[in-house]
């Protein structure tokens, strides 16, 4: 398999749970401000149309996109990791639940801030309502060491993956004790130490 990526962007969760999952596959850069793949500066566009990451080429030739889809066809391909709960359980839909809630409302948020188009009477306003969705989150994880209870899912790798990016916007979550935890706990894992050593994130 192939995962298109671009350093420390939402791909990191495939990547993270590719590396949970112990499965071979390879690290495709794309440049997401030029569109062009780094080891030979050709357009990305040809290969992904949307233009963005992540995208997983699967073996057979058939290209995945969107996050959670990715992560939650990792998870299956490994049943026996437990990366996810089986198919058709309420805690799977759970699971989906908290995959839709970080692409939603953390997600296209917290990653518009990004954009140094947007005025700072914007960004001041999606500053504010991300800290309050997660503080909500922070709340949630009380007396729980993941998303899902003591055990890792692929939620946990997207929200460690969103949640990073408030460093870089100016959302100041350290009063979220909760949350610092979770963060703390999810950057021991090899795989998390792994991913991000691999896009050059950490030494």
């Amino acid at each position: 398999m192939k995962l298109y990526y671009s350093p420390g962007a939402c791909s990191l969760a495939p990547h993270i749970v590719l590396n949970e999952a112990g499965l071979p596959f390879t690290l495709v850069k794309a440049d997401l401000k030029t569109h062009t793949l780094a080891a030979d500066g050709s357009d990305y566009y040809p290969v992904a149309p949307k233009g963005q990451v992540p995208m997983l080429e699967l073996d057979g030739g058939d290209r995945l996109t969107e996050g959670p889809a990715i992560t939650q066809y990792i998870a299956d391909q490994v049943p026996a990791k437990n990366l996810a709960p089986a198919n058709g359980t309420m805690a799977r839909y759970r699971l989906q639940e908290w995959l839709n809630f970080v692409t939603s409302e953390l997600h296209k948020g917290i990653g518009g801030l990004f954009n140094p188009a947007m005025p700072e009477e914007g960004k001041a306003v999606i500053r504010a309502k991300a800290l309050s969705k997660l503080e909500w989150v922070d709340q949630q994880l009380e007396g729980k060491q993941y998303l899902m209870g003591d055990a890792f899912s692929v939620a946990d790798a997207y929200l460690f993956t969103v949640t990073n990016w408030t460093a870089h916007t100016g959302i100041d979550i350290s009063k979220l004790k909760n949350l610092g935890a979770f963060q703390a706990r999810m950057a021991a894992r090899p795989a998390v130490q792994a991913a991000m050593k691999a896009e050059g994130l950490v030494k």
